[in-house]
């Protein structure tokens, strides 16, 4: 087997097992099941409300990036319930660092929402 087609398989493996995480996550996370849903709702309020292409593409980046830090959230309490399971203040310090995160990400978003749909409804 050459170089190229030995990277061409561990970029197919590597997407398996991302997909494979995603999958777990939708499964087991409620907060990501939640956060889907809220990206079901947005995108059909998108077509609902006809908004732009620009529109679209930071309501995408925004629902993107809020689910993206919730999986690394995730895998952050996971690797630290695994480390120290339990109770550790310095556990806890991190946990709500990477919760913050999560937070954060969603405040913005919300203000992207805000932006983009509060026009068209008022």
């Amino acid at each position: 087997m050459s170089n190229k087609e030995s990277f061409l398989v561990n970029r197919l493996k590597s997407i398996k097992y991302a997909c494979r995480g995603a999958l777990i996550l939708l499964r087991k996370e409620s907060s990501i099941k939640l956060q889907v849903l809220m990206a079901a709702l947005l995108t059909i309020a998108g077509f609902y409300f006809n908004i732009s292409k620009t529109e679209w593409l930071v309501q995408i980046l925004a629902i993107g990036l809020v689910i993206s830090i919730e999986g690394v959230n995730t895998a952050i309490e996971e690797v630290a319930n695994f480390i120290h399971p339990e109770f550790h203040s310095k556990i806890g310090f991190i946990k709500d660092i990477a919760a913050g995160a999560v937070f954060i990400a969603a405040f913005f978003a919300s203000i992207v929402g805000l932006i983009i749909y509060l026009p068209k409804v008022f």
